[in-house]
């Protein structure tokens, strides 16, 4: 069975956000909330943790797995990010956005798309989604936590514990922005499109 830690939604306690912290750098799985439902996460170079979000969520290989940072300085080393992409990524950040972009030779070849080599770049808006970055200290690979068949994300910690708690190590309560995944775009070309429709609005594009 997974912990299961409960956070303040303004002021996450310290002590508690270091006890999740340690379970991704000791190579575990979270479930945690952010401004775009739940999402799952892992360490960068953790490929038993993104096999078993691979599983949990039944993806295959061409996912495009996201690095969720705590603000555009940890973005950059890891993305190709042309003007464009870059003033559009500025305007819209923090919030319920992903980007899609070529990774750099910084990124693990193991977290890119196989054909592609693109991976998700996220800033969200979100008190406990930060705080879990910035006690990392880096960016957590992570992925929208969505059900196979379903098309949202999980919304509730308690939930999440009592139906899917024994495949994952931490799952953290807290409540989430909004019950819409993020809106998807791809900015490989700089040229913004969206390839999911979500909690972002596209008319900001």
């Amino acid at each position: 069975m997974s912990r299961y830690i409960e956070l303040h939604p303004a002021n996450p306690q310290t002590r508690l956000v270091d006890k999740i912290v340690a379970v991704l750098e000791e190579g575990g799985l979270i479930a945690y909330p952010t401004d775009s439902g739940y999402a799952l996460a892992c360490a960068p170079r953790n490929k038993e943790g993104m096999d078993r979000i691979r599983a949990i969520r039944q993806l295959d290989s061409k996912h495009n797995f996201t690095f969720v940072c705590a603000d555009f300085a940890q973005a950059g080393p890891l993305a190709i990010v042309g003007n464009n992409a870059f003033r559009l990524i500025k305007r819209l950040t923090p919030g319920p956005w992903t980007f899609i972009l070529k990774g750099t030779k910084e990124v693990p070849r193991m977290t890119l798309n196989p054909k592609k080599h693109t991976l998700g770049v996220r800033i969200p808006d979100h008190t406990i989604a930060q705080a879990l970055v910035s006690g990392f200290d880096a960016p957590i690979l992570s992925s929208t936590f969505i059900r196979p068949g379903r098309t949202e994300p999980e919304s509730s910690g308690w939930q999440i514990e009592d139906t899917l708690g024994h495949l994952i190590d931490v799952v953290v309560e807290g409540p989430v922005g909004s019950t819409e995944p993020t809106t998807v775009v791809d900015l490989t070309d700089d040229a913004p499109e969206v390839v999911r429709e979500g909690s972002g609005d596209v008319s900001l594009l």
